[in-house]
C-alpha cells in the first residue's frame, strides 16, 4: 500500500468512525434519559403508594405524643390503689404499653424524627419518677405533685409533636 492508498482509506474510515462516535453517544444519551424517566416514574409510583402509610405512622406517633402527655395521662390513667408506687409504675407502664404498640411506626419516618420521640417518652417517665421522689404518701398527691411540677414547663410531648408536625410539613 501507497501513501495515497492510506490516505484515502482513511478518507473512507474517518466518517465511519465519526458517525460512529455520534451514534454511540446519542444512544447512550437516550438509554440515560430514559433510565433517569423510568427512576422517575418508580419514584412517583412508590411515593404515591407510601406517602399515605407515612402519613398515618406520623398520625399514630402524633396520637402517641398526646395520650403520654402528662396532663393527659394523668387525667386518663387513675390511681388502681393508694399506693404512690403502685401509681407511679402504672404510669410508666403505660406509656411503655403506648411505645411498644407504636415502635414499628418509626421506619417510615426519619432517625432523627424518632430519637425525638423517643427522648420525649424518656424526659416524661422522668418526670414522673422526679414526682415520685417527693414527700407525697398517696397516689392522690403523687398525681397532684405531678401536675404541679410539670405545670410550669413545657411538655416533651408537645416539644417533640412540634418536630414531628415541621417535618410532615416537610413531605410536601
Amino acid at each position: 500500500m501507497t501513501g495515497d492508498g492510506i490516505f484515502q482509506l482513511f478518507g473512507f474510515l474517518l466518517p465511519a468512525v465519526v458517525t460512529g462516535a455520534v451514534a454511540f453517544y446519542f444512544f447512550r444519551l437516550h438509554t440515560k434519559n430514559e433510565e433517569g424517566r423510568r427512576r422517575y416514574l418508580l419514584h412517583k409510583y412508590s411515593q404515591k403508594n407510601t406517602l399515605p402509610i407515612r402519613l398515618q405512622a406520623y398520625e399514630r406517633m402524633a396520637l402517641f405524643l398526646e395520650r403520654i402527655s402528662i396532663p393527659n395521662l394523668v387525667v386518663r390513667v387513675a390511681p388502681k390503689s393508694a399506693d404512690k408506687a403502685d401509681y407511679e409504675n402504672l404510669l410508666i407502664k403505660n406509656i411503655e404499653n403506648e411505645y411498644e404498640h407504636n415502635l414499628s411506626q418509626q421506619i417510615y419516618m426519619s432517625d432523627e424524627c424518632w430519637n425525638v420521640i423517643k427522648a420525649s417518652k424518656s424526659a416524661t417517665i422522668q418526670a414522673i419518677r422526679r414526682a415520685g421522689m417527693s414527700e407525697s404518701d398517696s397516689s392522690d398527691k403523687l398525681r397532684e405533685d405531678i401536675l404541679n411540677q410539670t405545670m410550669d414547663m413545657q411538655s416533651p410531648s408537645a416539644t417533640a409533636l412540634a418536630y414531628v408536625k415541621r417535618e410532615i410539613s416537610e413531605l410536601w
